[in-house]
This record gives C-alpha cells, structure tokens and sequence, in this order.
C-alpha cells in the first residue's frame, strides 16, 4: 500500500515536482506561472469557460459542445472557428492527439512534421505539448468562445502546465477516470498521485484569481455504465480535485439511453456531489455537470446517427444539465468533417431549444432518482469506510477489492467482475454484481429488474443479453432482445 492521501501537496513538495515536469519535454521551458496569470487576467469574460457555465446554469440554459482536434495551429484555429460560426457552438474543445496522451512526444512530433509535409492530418488530434504555450494563447486569442482542453492522458501534468499557461480556462480528465478506461497497466497510485499535481496546479490559478474549470470525464468506458458507477467516480474526483484548491467542477455522465434513468442521473449527479463535498467542508465550489451524448457504437446511416443525436439532446434538455457534448453522424466512420461536426451541433441546438421550457415530472423519474441515490450512497460509503475516512486510500482499496468495478475497462486494476445489461424499458441494470456493495434490497430490485425481461423475452437472465445490448443501439433498438 502507497502513502498516498488526499492532502494538499504543499508548496515545497508541488516546486519539486514541477521543476522534474517542466523538463519532460522543451516546450516546458517557456512555462512562466506569473506571467501566464496576467495572461488569463486580460481574458474576456465571454472567454472564461467556468464563468459561462455558472451563467448558464443560473439561468437554466444547457450549452452545447463538440468535440475536435487537428495538428496544425493555423487548422485547429480554422475548425474551431468554423464550428463557433457554424455549428453555434457555445463552448469549444481542442482535442488532444494519442501520441501526447501517451506522453510520446517525439512520435507526436514527427505527426505535426508529416502533417505539414502531406497538407493532411496525420494525427488524431492536436499535440499542445509540442506547439508549446505560444501555439496555444494563438488558438485562444482567435476564437470568441471559451475552450477547453479534452484528452485521455493518464500523466497530464506537463500538458496541463502548458495548455493553462497557454490560455485554456477549462480542463478535462481524472486520476481514475483517465486511467482505468484508458490504460492496462498504470497502477492507480500513480494517476491519483499525477492527478493532484494537475489539481493542485489549478489550485494555484485559481489562488491567484484565475478561474479554472476541472472537468472528471463521465462515461468513463462509454459502454452501459450504470449510474451508480460512474456517479461514484464522478464524487471521489470532485473531492481529491476540491482538496487541492480547485473552485470550479463539472461532473459527467454519459447517456445511457433511457430517457427517465438518464434525466435522473443527471438530477442527482449534481446533488450528491455537492452532498459530499459539503460533508468534506468544500463549501466553496460551484458544481455544474455535462451530458455526454450516446458514446457506444453509432449507425453508419447518417439519418439513423441523427436520430440517436437526437435523443441524445432531448436527455440533455429534459435534465436541463449545464452543457452537452455532442456527436456527429460520422461517428461510426471515425474522425467526422468539420460540416458533419456542425450538423451535429445544428442538430442539438434546434432540439435544446424546442424543449427549453418542458420539464420531466413522473413518479418512474422520482422512484429513479431515490434508486440512483441510494446506489451511489451505498457504494461512496463503503469507499470512505475502507480508507478510514481517506478517499484517496479508501479508492485505491476498493478498486482491489472490486468494491468499484467499471464495466468493460482494461486496467488490470480493475476487477471487471459487475456485469450490467437493460432492462425491459431499455433501462441499465446489474446482472452480475461482483463485489459491489449494494444492500439487499437494492441486490433484489436488480434482479427482478432483469428477470422481468427475461420472462418477457422468453430466456433465462444471461450473458447473451449483455453482448445483445452492447450492439443493439447501433443496430437501430435499444434492448438487444432477439428477433422473432
């Protein structure tokens, strides 16, 4: 077992440690704290990413957001702009490459060379690492909307020196959510431990009076992740970020596809995080969430991809969550066109905005988010129990355990034990709990839940169901029931 504990690095220990990061790769040389301050401090208001955010979710606006990145500055610049224009994005992204999520950055580099030579994109994103912060303030200083910086980066503390330094207001990411659905052999010790450098870093701005946005990343494996689940990652990341200084949270959860379990997941996401960062004395962060559109597989029929779009933004607008990450209807092809990715955009926007002022108020949403909250409750507890109290510990302990278990994850840390499928309204539930300390009442209600559809379908609960419902949304239906 580590010694690690979810203390605030202190000041001594932080130097050390930056002077050893900053020297990863060359860029980290033109990193200056205090400089890039005063830089943050000449921003707009209207380029502040949690500022818009606490505006929306005071106002009951749900802001839309894509997702992208190229490797060039000059067409990073051109996309955001054309999805800003065009798709009338209100946040905007830059996406980061695989190579620098891998902290690889000399692969990254010959990329930006061959992408320069070839006049095409040969990376699958844009490598801040090694454009430097100079490269980064460009994008920020060119565009009207604020950006944020989205990757899968296990080791993030070089590119959130130089993305904050270069002028980005929000940042992605999570010493577990970055790691267990990323990566098979990174112990967790070492992502919590690198994670809180990265929070505490954003600590510093926001001492300075620099506000920055920290962003866990929701759908963890993408891949019917129950609620709970994730809703559990999403607090224990809020409180290990809280404890270092970050002000300003967004916590995540990707869409499952039952509209009453996905609006109410988004209902209590907000709710219990708050719950357990008061519990802790956070009592000075604002907490906001985001939806992430569906993110198993899509239809190649773009028309078909539009209407789980759609769905996607009609989840988001009944919840009234604070911003939604949108799809395009290339996503079963791979990397989209910048029209497609603006059509997606268009597409969510016009279905945000026809339902901005109906609400979701049935007593299935109700039961839901008494189930969800009770399930989250159940296994937060048991975390903090195992850490005497330490979330940090407590984490660490209970992903050997299987205490927390993600769905279809890689890591080798990860038990891989719970199995989840839908249940007869498309709902996800458990099939094979694994050692995730639910009570038995809420064991029960998994089971009937489950049964029920089997019954119906006319088969014992199994395995196929599982593999049936990771499919199924692709093949245009949400429970994976047999055909007939």
């Amino acid at each position: 077992m580590s010694n690690i504990k979810n203390q605030k690095l202190s000041m001594d220990h932080f130097l050390a440690l930056q002077k050893e990061v900053l020297q990863q790769w060359p860029t980290g040389a033109a990193v200056d704290f205090d400089e890039a301050v005063q830089f943050h401090k000449s921003l707009p208001e209207e380029k502040i990413f949690s500022l818009e955010l606490a505006k929306a979710d005071a106002e009951g606006r749900t802001l839309i957001q894509p997702r992208a990145g190229v490797p060039l500055i000059n067409d990073q610049i051109e996309l955001l702009t054309y999805l800003q224009n065009y798709g009338q994005a209100d946040l905007l992204p830059t996406t980061i490459d695989s190579y620098t999520r891998q902290n690889r950055y000399k692969e990254a580099q010959v990329g930006i060379e061959e992408s320069m030579r070839e006049n095409k994109s040969m990376l699958n994103g844009f490598p801040a690492v090694n454009h430097g912060v100079a490269a980064c303030r460009q994008i920020i200083e060119a565009l009207d909307k604020p950006v944020q910086v989205r990757h899968g980066t296990p080791e993030a503390r070089l590119l959130t020196e130089i993305t904050l330094a270069g002028g980005f207001t929000s940042y992605e990411g999570g010493g577990i959510s970055y790691n267990i659905p990323y990566s098979k052999n990174v112990s967790l010790e070492k992502t919590i431990e690198d994670w809180m450098y990265c929070d505490r870093l954003v600590g510093l701005y926001e001492e300075a009076g620099v506000p920055i946005n920290r962003e866990p990343f929701g759908p963890l494996t993408g891949t019917l992740v129950p609620p709970f689940i994730s809703h559990t990652v999403a607090i224990i990341e809020a409180l290990l970020a809280a404890e270092q200084g970050v002000k300003n949270i967004t916590v995540g959860y990707g869409q499952c596809g039952n509209l009453i379990q996905d609006v109410a997941a988004i209902q209590t996401l907000k709710m219990l995080t708050e719950e357990y960062l008061h519990r802790f004395g956070y009592h000075d962060c604002i907490v906001t969430t985001v939806l992430h559109q569906w993110m198993g597989g899509f239809p190649q029929d773009e028309a078909k991809a539009f209407a789980v779009i759609s769905w996607g933004s009609a989840a988001a607008a009944l919840s009234k969550v604070t911003k939604v990450i949108v799809k395009t209807p290339h996503e079963a092809m791979g990397v989209p066109t910048k029209e497609a990715n603006a059509e997606g955009l268009r597409c969510t926007k016009q279905m945000i905005d026809m339902l901005s002022d109906q609400q979701l108020n049935t007593f299935s949403l109700k039961d839901e988010k008494i189930m969800i909250a009770a399930e989250t409750r159940a296994v937060v507890n048991k975390v903090l129990e195992m850490g005497d109290g330490d979330i940090a510990i407590g984490t660490i302990r209970a992903f050997e355990a299987g205490v927390i278990d993600i769905p279809f994850a890689p890591s080798r840390y990860n038990a891989g034990k719970l199995l989840p499928a839908r249940d007869n309204d498309g709902a996800i539930r458990v099939f094979h709990m694994g050692n995730v300390p639910l009570t038995p009442e809420l064991r029960e209600f998994h089971e009937q839940k489950i049964k029920e559809r089997a019954d119906i379908e006319g088969r014992k609960p199994s395995f196929q169901m599982v593999t049936d419902d990771v499919y199924a949304i692709s093949k245009g239906r949400l429970v994976g029931r047999p055909r007939r």
